[in-house]
């Protein structure tokens, strides 16, 4: 097994849409070819095979936002030898993907929605008996949830942020709702596509179980805490709120930090009891570059007896590296989970003046992290002051899990939290201003050479 200073950060892997791994008997049913159609299930065992499978359903989340992020840095030598989209990430390169190759970020989402596509245009062939139709719901309501965050992941990485003025005519992602490989879909619009995005979830709700049964399993919990963050990359607070209290009346279990064994890695040998629906972002090998922690980042954990600093960071050799955002497949997580939630909703009371829920809410995420006895709640003077404390503890807890970059998408429209990012390669800056169109990924030549769609400016 790795040693945790072996681990390096998201470079690119260059597989197809089609490829996947592992042994589990689940598998088996889903060793397709590129452009070549699933073998059609034909039974409810079959379909729980399909919506079972995390390769297609858990890992390989987007993760060319989170390299394009101020999260971390990397020296210029590990810089310049990794695989050429997480080079010019980056930097912010308008030319992001080598000549015809395939791209992770774009590939695996689509592929989960393609099998996604395909159990939901199955089921309502498949007859069921009485004491069948829980499965049948939960397995409806899963691939409902697997196509809505993979629409979502897709639209935050291939589209600019969400403005409800301009959404009705901005672009967003090609939208397949079927399991045809022959059909070429149009980019849709960003409204039209939060739309869909939101009514999947909404359709979801009723088929799932109230809390995950597994934790790779969708349920109400994490369908209400998707809807929360998809509200607010959307700025609506008051729906976004409504969400996060649904999502936490079902699940808001906290994890003591006090508890965990920070010279352990994994820390969380199978999932962190704050997960609600465990996801993973895509590779990373050892042709890739090793992430240390932002030095400004870093700095703002001042306070001794914030256990953070041992939990969320590693000491090698002086370097200071991630430590528990690591799963217990050695990816990057991408969960959602109560404290992602939590903050959520401390942020959207804030922004609708509840300052003393807000604060509340706040205070009950940072005790747990604080050694026992010696944290002191915080107070916020007004609803801005509050804001400002809850972002800056949001900035902290949720480094390195892949929100960041919405989290920049959407602060970058209020001037009092817009930030110019930076990157200093020997010596050569470069840098990414707020609401800059290279907030939105460019398609994939691939992609456009077999449907030609609008690419987007860089």
């Amino acid at each position: 097994m790795k040693t945790r200073n072996q681990f390096y950060l998201l470079s690119l892997l260059v597989i197809g849409a089609a490829i996947l791994s592992g042994c589990k008997k689940q598998d088996d049913l889903l060793n397709t070819k590129p452009n070549q159609a699933l073998n059609v299930p034909t039974t409810l065992s079959d379909l729980q095979l399909l919506i079972n499978n995390q390769n297609v359903f858990n890992r390989n989340y987007p993760s060319l936002g989170l390299v394009s992020t101020d999260d971390y840095f990397v020296d210029p030598g590990l810089w310049a030898g990794s695989f050429t989209a997480s080079k010019n990430a980056y930097i912010w390169a308008r030319e992001l993907y080598a000549a015809n190759s395939n791209v992770a970020d774009w590939n695996f989402p689509y592929q989960a929605v393609y099998y996604a596509n395909t159990i939901l245009n199955v089921l309502p062939s498949i007859k069921t008996s009485g004491n069948q139709q829980t499965q049948y719901n939960t397995i409806k309501g899963s691939a409902l949830f697997h196509r809505a965050i993979s629409f979502y992941n897709l639209v935050q990485a291939f589209a600019m942020p969400y403005d409800s003025v301009t959404a009705i005519k901005d672009l967003g992602i090609p939208l397949p709702l079927t399991p045809d490989l022959n059909f070429k879909a149009p980019r849709s619009t960003e409204s039209q596509c939060y739309d869909q995005i939101i009514n999947d979830l909404i359709a979801a709700v009723p088929l799932l179980p109230d809390q995950p049964t597994v934790k790779t399993m969708p349920s109400k919990a994490a369908a209400f805490g998707l809807l929360s963050r998809i509200y607010l990359v959307m700025g609506n607070y008051s729906k976004s709120l409504q969400y996060s209290t649904s999502c936490l009346g079902l699940y808001s279990q906290l994890q003591d930090f006090n508890k965990l064994n920070p010279s352990a890695f994994p820390v969380y040998p199978n999932f962190s009891p704050e997960e609600i629906f465990h996801a993973s972002m895509n590779g990373y090998d050892e042709n890739g570059f090793q992430a240390q922690v932002d030095s400004n980042v870093y700095k703002s954990f001042n306070d001794p007896n914030d256990l953070r600093l041992a939990i969320f960071f590693y000491n090698n050799g002086g370097e200071i590296e991630f430590n528990s955002q690591f799963d217990y497949n050695n990816a990057l997580s991408a969960p959602i989970a109560t404290n992602e939630i939590l903050l959520t909703k401390a942020e959207c009371e804030a922004r609708l003046n509840n300052v003393a829920g807000a604060m509340t809410d706040l205070n009950a995420l940072l005790v747990t992290r604080w050694v026992t006895g010696t944290y002191l709640n915080l107070s916020a003077s007004s609803a801005d002051d509050a804001l400002l404390q809850i972002l800056k503890e949001r900035r902290k807890e949720l480094l390195f899990t892949g929100l960041r970059w919405s989290d920049l998408r959407r602060l970058n429209k209020d001037s009092r939290f817009a930030i110019t990012l930076y990157r200093n390669i020997n010596g050569t800056i470069y840098s990414l201003p707020p609401n800059d169109p290279r907030y939105a990924l460019p398609i994939p030549d691939n992609e456009i050479n077999l449907n030609p769609i609008p690419q987007n400016p860089r």
